[in-house]
């Protein structure tokens, strides 16, 4: 009597015990299938093969995620058809063209099965977030499914999926570098008439506030972080900014939309997205943002102080960069003390914004104006213009 075949299921425990082969015939079994459906979609085999890859991938890094081992194909091919559904969206609004480029060359199951290795590590990567981060990466990232899509299925707004998403890029960014080619530390140069600028990626450490006198004397200081570096910008904003950004930072719902919210929806409304912040220059003592909107009539450019540009940037979920001449604004030593002045409380002004806001809503009622005081109010310094530097 021959061997009997292993099921489905069977494969499924192999592999969450480490073993390669076990994932690479789960993969056998089910490529043809997966690659038929794919295709349907996009309408090229070549690309049908590429959004396959991508699905094997993640289903290599989700697997211990599966609650029915036996279905595994169906799970399998879910994932490719939602990676493939992400891809043609993407195709349709930013490459048209490419759905006619060349065909390229795809790994097949058993090549993808030699990276289990690295999938397993970024695996664990993922498992110590945060669990609502967890969430969003898993389905956004890992199974394709679009920024709605993944609000739907956690029953939390888009603007929050943006938010959980962008803290799990910051959180994964350092423990994941290794596996990059091209590292977000290698910063982006741009030239600007005869003058070359060079940009590096940041992210939002957290917010942090000086603790002396009552809480109306707190000030506030939002601390950027080079990604995969070690160079800070601390910059220096208003108790409102503070406060919205830390609820964001937080991803703690309000029962109203605050400014960049709406101020983001409008954009989408018109047609356009947010692709990016950029903290541009210091006049001092303050410093100035733009934020890049990509719009039918092409990208512009828009003022913005840096605290407003990077609660925007948090809530859409774009990358923030920084002129790299700014890091040298202060020396080191200043931008430590700045640091060990303030105390990072991030979580505890979210709380505490919650409150203020529910215990406003109590005394006021379902007025159209509950809610508005935290982000209505006007931080010290040029309208328009900017923070100033953290020293």
């Amino acid at each position: 009597m021959g061997q009997r075949t292993p099921s489905d299921a069977e494969l499924v425990y192999a592999a969450r015990s480490g073993l390669r082969e076990p994932m690479a015939e789960l993969l056998r079994r089910h490529w043809d299938v997966a690659v038929l459906l794919a295709e349907r979609v996009l309408g090229s085999p070549d690309l049908a093969r590429d959004a396959v890859q991508e699905a094997a991938i993640a289903a290599m890094t989700d697997v211990e995620r599966l609650r029915s081992p036996d279905r595994f194909g169906a799970w399998f091919c879910g994932i490719a058809l939602n990676v493939s559904r992400k891809w043609l969206r993407q195709l349709r609004s930013e490459r048209p063209g490419l759905l006619t480029e060349p065909p390229s060359n795809a790994a097949g199951p058993a090549e993808a099965a030699e990276i289990a290795d690295t999938a397993a590590r970024v695996r664990r990567a993922i498992a110590a977030l945060a669990d609502g981060q967890q969430d969003a990466v898993r389905l956004f990232y890992l199974q394709g499914l679009s920024h709605r899509e993944v609000a739907a299925e956690l029953g939390i707004s888009v603007g929050a999926v943006k938010a959980r998403l962008h803290q799990a890029r910051a959180a994964l960014a350092p423990r994941l570098v290794q596996f990059s080619t091209t590292t977000e530390r290698e910063a982006t140069v741009t030239q600007t008439g005869t003058e070359q600028v060079e940009w590096a990626e940041v992210v939002v450490t957290g917010v942090g506030r000086t603790e002396h006198g009552d809480t109306e004397q707190y000030e506030h200081v939002m601390i950027l972080a080079e990604r995969d570096g070690d160079r800070l910008l601390p910059i220096w904003i208003g108790p409102a900014e503070a406060s919205v950004l830390a609820l964001a930072l937080e991803s703690v719902e309000t029962p109203r939309p605050f400014p960049y919210k709406l101020a983001a929806g409008l954009v989408e409304a018109a047609g356009s997205r947010v692709t990016e912040v950029r903290i541009t220059q210091l006049i001092a003592p303050i410093f100035y943002a733009v934020v890049e909107v990509q719009g039918p009539a092409g990208p512009r450019e828009v003022d913005a102080r840096p605290s407003d540009a990077v609660n925007l940037a948090v809530v859409t979920g774009v990358p923030i960069r920084v002129n790299a001449e700014l890091f040298h604004v202060t020396a080191p030593a200043d931008r430590d003390k700045v640091v060990r002045k303030v105390r990072l409380a991030t979580a505890d002004i979210a709380a505490e914004t919650q409150q203020r806001i529910q215990e406003r809503s109590k005394r006021s009622g379902p007025s159209p104006e509950a809610g508005e005081t935290e982000s209505g109010e006007t931080e010290s310094g040029e309208p328009g213009g900017g923070e100033t530097p953290g020293q």
